[in-house]
């Protein structure tokens, strides 16, 4: 049973989950002005969030590593790596992003919240 929840769970995260990064991986190619915009979104939006108490410094901190790897997949892109490496990058932190929502419910709905529509 507990077993059967956990999946229900996993599997209502990863429906509800359409976070930058799904979009990013969903493009053909990804390019660096691209991912660097998303790093910068990100690094505001925690920052709101954070200053409005809105998320704890944890969620804050755990969420930056994203951003930061943002910026280290953008210089990648400069340098000319492959886009099947940058599209592994991506998936990776995906991976990261899921873990930090179950550690962190909500918070990737606060973060997409301060996306213009």
């Amino acid at each position: 049973m507990i077993e059967i929840i956990t999946t229900i769970i996993y599997l209502r995260i990863n429906d509800n989950m359409r976070t930058c990064i799904d979009q990013l991986i969903a493009l053909s190619h990804v390019d660096g002005p691209r991912v660097k915009k998303e790093a910068s979104f990100l690094s505001k939006r925690l920052e709101t969030l954070r200053l409005s108490k809105n998320i704890t410094n944890d969620a804050y901190l755990d969420a930056g590593a994203i951003q930061g790897a943002f910026e280290m997949i953008a210089h990648l892109i400069d340098m000319g790596v492959s886009q099947k490496e940058i599209h592994s990058q991506l998936r990776q932190q995906l991976d990261r992003a899921r873990n930090i929502e179950l550690k962190h419910p909500g918070l990737n709905e606060a973060i997409e919240q301060g996306r213009a529509s």
